[in-house]
């Protein structure tokens, strides 16, 4: 599933394009994707001026003129493309071909530019990905978005604000850090990385790196810092472009060759003086990728 530097990325890809752009007709191929579109979807989009791209967490939000917000997911294969003047639009290095089964095509914004008119297609193959419509005004409010915590992105991501969600709790560290209660958007990938960086093992005691008076370890400080840092990378490199996720230009990102431990199971492990190699252990479904060595 594509993570919070993945729809970053798409979010970054789509904006030049859409934003102050109108939409004069949306096209639905199908009554649903992962769930039914909402009630009257195409009209509701029909000839409004978007007037800004934004994100929470992993939902890319399209706001309208008038108020209305698109609260899009891109589930497990969900893409977007730019189609203009006969052709896709591809700026940018690293492109690659990707696949255009109009099968999978299953939204279609046409939109008017200043730069002329132009399609914004979604793509997404095993239909895990949604859209639904909200108010402006009550946006922090939808079940998708009101108990969603903190941006990894965002000053609020600092160790008082871990030290006092992990205090007291036995609960792996892995599994604290993926409760998108705490840190909205932070998924398997990043923690992998993000552990392996400050030397953290997945299956530690979140409330091991907080002291009895709820001061932050040292631990903690550079386990803050280390998400941060890996986020910030991801979204500069263009997202990791796993399996099927794929950039809005067409393009792919390749933060995915920067990974120091995430699916390189049997591998060195690339800290300096250290002889481990990387292991896989499952947590909660999930593969978890860490040294064996150098993670306590």
């Amino acid at each position: 599933m594509p993570e919070l530097p993945e729809v970053e990325t798409v979010r970054r890809g789509l904006a030049p394009v859409m934003e102050g752009a109108v939409i004069d007709r949306a096209e639905l191929r199908r009554p649903d994707l992962r769930f039914p579109f909402p009630a009257r979807f195409a009209e509701a989009l029909s000839g409004k001026r978007v007037v800004a791209l934004g994100r929470r967490a992993k939902y890319l939000l399209i706001d309208l003129d008038g108020g209305d917000v698109v609260i899009a997911h891109l589930g497990m294969s969900g893409s977007f493309r730019v189609v203009g003047a006969g052709e896709e639009v591809a700026p940018g290095d690293f492109h690659m071909p990707r696949g255009k089964d109009e099968r999978h095509d299953h939204v279609v914004l046409h939109l008017q530019t200043p730069n002329g008119a132009c399609r914004v297609v979604y793509n997404d193959p095993r239909r895990f990905g949604f859209m639904d419509l909200a108010r402006r005004e009550s946006l922090a409010e939808h079940p998708y978005l009101r108990e969603l915590g903190i941006e990894p992105t965002g000053n609020a991501l600092d160790p008082a604000y871990l030290g006092a969600r992990f205090r007291g709790r036995s609960q792996p560290l892995k599994a604290a850090l993926l409760d998108q209660k705490t840190i909205a958007g932070l998924g398997n990938i990043y923690v992998c990385e993000a552990l392996w960086r400050s030397h953290l093992s997945p299956e530690r005691a979140a409330g091991s790196l907080v002291t009895a008076a709820g001061k932050p370890r040292k631990e903690l400080v550079l386990l803050t810092e280390a998400i941060r840092t890996v986020i910030a990378e991801a979204i500069e490199a263009g997202g990791s472009t796993l399996r099927d996720h794929i950039r809005a230009d067409g393009s792919l990102g390749y933060f995915q060759h920067s990974f120091s431990v995430y699916d390189r199971e049997g591998g060195a492990c690339r800290t300096p003086g250290c002889a481990g190699t990387i292991g896989r252990l499952v947590q909660s479904g999930r593969s978890t990728f860490h040294c064996t060595v150098c993670q306590k």
